[in-house]
């Protein structure tokens, strides 16, 4: 992902900030200020100075996906309808932590240019039930959250896979034969191995 830099003006600092249509931009005690980079560097800046705000092509990953109807109530405008929450990469998630990952607005008018490098199991979608090699149903609830229907906690799907239901329905031909056709060879160790390559991070 990557926002063109854009010319700015430093408003002010604090340590807190209430929304009044300016953009704050959080900077820890390292000047790390998250995705977005400021040019100068936030040490060597100070109220009313120029700036350039922006955010350097960089490579992060997924963690979150929430929509909200009615758009979510943030104190901000616009309010969002979705929000994507994202981890740098290197870091991995820690499910201990409450709070974890930087959260994106994709509707907030931003310029955020997106380019997708790798989604395992694009072929699939939450909520999928396949068979696999095995004979054995699974309900596919994420690349990383399979559900065995025998009750057995143990192990991961075998490839290939045989799409069994899309969205409570009969899958489509086209469906059908695009799941067998890209799990014909490999397995999850595979899409597991180019997932890390490629966020640098563990699931």
């Amino acid at each position: 992902m990557s926002c063109p830099f854009t010319e700015a003006r430093v408003a002010g600092f604090g340590h807190g900030h209430e929304w009044n249509g300016q953009v704050a931009l959080p900077v820890d005690q390292d000047g790390d200020g998250g995705l977005f980079r400021t040019d100068p560097a936030p040490a060597q800046l100070r109220p009313g100075d120029p700036c350039r705000v922006g955010i350097p092509p960089t490579v992060v990953h997924v963690i979150d996906v929430e929509h909200y109807d009615p758009p979510r109530e943030t104190g901000r405008l616009p309010r969002p309808r979705l929000e994507v929450v994202v981890l740098p990469y290197g870091e991995s998630h820690d499910p201990a932590r409450e709070h974890q990952g930087e959260g994106l607005n994709p509707g907030d008018g931003i310029p955020v240019r997106y380019e997708l490098l790798f989604r395992p199991y694009a072929c699939l979608s939450a909520g999928d039930e396949v068979a696999d090699a095995a004979g054995r149903a699974w309900r596919f609830d994420g690349p990383w959250s399979w559900h065995p229907f025998d009750g057995v906690a143990d192990g991961l799907p075998r490839w290939p896979l045989t799409l069994l239901t899309r969205g409570g329905r009969e899958p489509a031909p086209p469906e059908a034969a695009e799941v067998a056709q890209v799990t014909a060879a490999g397995g999850h160790d595979d899409e597991l191995a180019r997932w890390s390559k490629a966020s640098g991070a563990t699931p």
